[in-house]
C-alpha cells in the first residue's frame, strides 16, 4: 500500500502539479511582457546588502573575520565583490575548500570551520556572487554556471592555494567539481555531499519517478522567481531550525532585487541534454570517472528528498571512494550534522577512515 501510494504521488500527483504550475509560469511570463511594453524600471546593474543585516551573526556562531575581492577580469573590468572565509595558519599544509549551495551561504559552514582550525587546517569558504555577503546581480541573466565557476577559479588564483580538499553539497557540487575538472592539479581530494551531477534525463517513467521531487521544486522556483521565500524554504528545509539561524540565512536578501541569483540557481539544473549546463557536467562525470584518481569521501544524508539517490552515481564514478551515510541529517547537512561531517573529514585527511 505504501508502495503504490508513493507510485501514485510521483507518477500522478506530482507531475500534475508540475504541469498546472508550469501553466502559471507561462501566464506569468505574459503578464510581465505586457508589463514591460507599459512601464519602464530603471534597477541598478549590481547591489550590495547592508552590513547591518549581518549584525547579529556571533550569537548563532557566525564569529569569522570577512574577507572582500574585486576580481579582475580584464579590460579594467572586475566582477560584482566576492566575500570569503580565510580561517587558520596561512601556512598550513591542508587546505579546505568549503563550498555552499542553493540558497545559502558560508553560514552553513560555521560548525565545521572551527573543528578543522583546530586540526591545524586552513580554511577558506566562500559567498558565491548573488549570495551571502557577496554582491548581487539584479537580473537572473547575469547568473550562468559559466560565470560561477570562473569566479571561483578567479578566487583560487587569488588566493594562490594548492592541496585543496574540496568540500562541497548542493550547488557547490557542481561548480566545484566542474572547476575541479578545469585545474586538477591544486587538488588533493575531494569530499562530495548531497549534490549531483545532471547532464539532462532521459525521457521514461523511471527518470521522472526519481525526478519529480526536484522538478516540482524547480517549478515552484520557476513561478516565485526573486519572490523566493528564504526564510520558509530554510525552515522548511532544516530539521531543527531556530529563529536566529533562519534570520541569518535570510539575512542576505533583504528584499527581492537581492534575490536573483538564489532564482535562478534551480533553473540553471540542466533537464535535457541540450541545456546550457549539461556539456560542461558531461565533460566533468567524464573527467571524474577516467582520470580522478586522489581520495574520494561521499556522505550524503539519509533525510534528503533533493538529492537522495545521487550518491549511487557518485560511487559509479568513482568507485573506490570511501562512503559513509549522515544518518538524521536533512539536505543541509552542515547545519544538522556539521561537527560530525567535519570529524569524518578530518579523520578522511589524515588517512584514518
Amino acid at each position: 500500500m505504501k508502495t503504490m501510494k508513493r507510485y501514485f504521488k510521483r507518477l500522478v500527483l506530482f507531475p500534475a502539479i508540475i504541469l498546472a504550475l508550469q501553466g502559471l509560469v507561462l501566464l506569468k511570463r505574459v503578464c510581465s511582457f505586457i508589463y514591460s511594453l507599459f512601464f519602464q524600471r530603471t534597477t541598478p546593474i549590481v547591489v550590495r546588502t547592508p552590513g547591518e543585516r549581518f549584525q547579529d551573526l556571533a550569537s548563532v556562531g557566525y564569529t569569522f573575520m570577512p574577507n572582500y575581492v574585486d576580481l579582475p577580469i580584464g579590460g579594467g573590468k572586475t566582477l560584482p565583490r566576492v566575500h570569503y572565509l580565510d580561517e587558520g595558519p596561512r601556512d598550513a599544509k591542508e587546505v579546505i575548500l568549503c563550498l555552499h549551495g542553493e540558497p545559502s551561504w558560508s553560514f552553513l559552514y560555521r560548525h565545521m570551520i572551527p573543528v578543522f582550525v583546530d586540526a591545524g587546517y586552513r580554511v577558506i569558504a566562500p559567498d558565491f556572487i548573488g549570495f551571502g555577503k557577496s554582491d548581487k546581480y539584479v537580473d537572473m541573466e547575469n547568473y550562468t554556471h559559466n560565470m560561477h565557476t570562473m569566479t571561483l577559479r578567479l578566487l583560487l588564483d587569488y588566493i594562490s592555494v594548492k592541496g585543496i580538499t574540496l568540500v562541497c553539497q548542493d550547488w557547490g557540487g557542481l561548480v566545484g567539481l566542474s572547476v575541479v575538472k578545469d585545474n586538477p592539479n591544486i587538488f588533493s581530494r575531494l569530499v562530495i555531499m548531497n549534490t549531483g551531477l545532471p547532464a539532462g534525463i532521459e525521457l521514461s517513467i523511471n527518470n521522472i519517478y526519481r525526478a519529480s521531487p526536484f522538478l516540482l521544486w524547480r517549478s515552484f522556483a520557476e513561478l516565485l522567481g526573486t519572490s523566493l521565500p528564504v526564510y520558509s524554504l530554510l525552515k522548511l528545509g532544516l530539521l531543527n531550525p531556530e529563529p536566529a539561524v533562519l534570520r541569518a540565512y535570510d539575512a542576505p536578501f533583504p528584499s527581492p532585487m537581492f534575490k536573483s541569483g538564489a532564482a535562478k540557481w534551480p533553473l540553471l539544473v540542466p533537464l535535457t541534454s541540450h541545456d546550457a549546463v549539461a556539456a560542461d557536467i558531461k565533460v566533468t562525470r567524464d573527467y571524474l570517472s577516467s582520470e580522478w584518481e586522489k581520495p574520494v569521501l561521499i556522505m550524503f544524508s539519509d533525510k534528503d528528498p533533493i538529492t537522495k539517490g545521487q550518491e549511487h552515481t557518485f560511487k559509479r564514478l568513482l568507485p573506490r571512494a570511501v562512503c559513509k551515510t549522515i544518518v538524521g541529517a536533512g539536505h543541509f547537512l552542515q547545519e544538522d550534522k556539521g561537527e560530525e561531517l567535519a570529524f569524518h573529514i578530518v579523520s578522511f585527511v589524515n588517512e584514518k577512515l
